[in-house]
């Protein structure tokens, strides 16, 4: 695989998967961390994946999104392939047993 220097690729396709708070944080980090984060590493041929936490806005605003996760691939065909695994459907059905505060998954287009 071919990723710019920021895991990008121009015509590349990502999957964000945006958790909403979740009903006990603590818990949800636990799960996350020691048991959601291992499926996916175990997932081959995925590209960059980036994780990230939401933090309230320059208004003190809670954030809309307690985590996000960004999941690259080069194109559409190599999405397919990945995602049509079995440790890739692992990973999907690990998701609600963590993800009490809801989940919206957005497929992009890099441009």
């Amino acid at each position: 695989m071919t990723f710019d220097d920021d895991g990008q690729t121009p015509g590349g396709v990502k999957i964000t998967v945006l958790y909403g708070t979740p009903k006990d944080p603590a818990a949800f980090e636990k799960y996350y961390a020691e048991t959601h984060l291992p499926l996916v590493d175990e997932v081959d041929d995925l590209g960059p994946v980036e994780l990230s936490m939401g933090l309230p806005g320059p208004d003190g605003a809670p954030p809309e999104f307690y985590r996000m996760a960004e999941l690259w691939f080069e194109d559409e065909d190599h999405m397919q392939s990945v995602t049509a695994t079995e440790e890739w459907r692992r990973v999907v059905e690990d998701v609600p047993k963590f993800a009490s505060g809801g989940v919206k998954v957005l497929v992009l287009k890099i441009e």
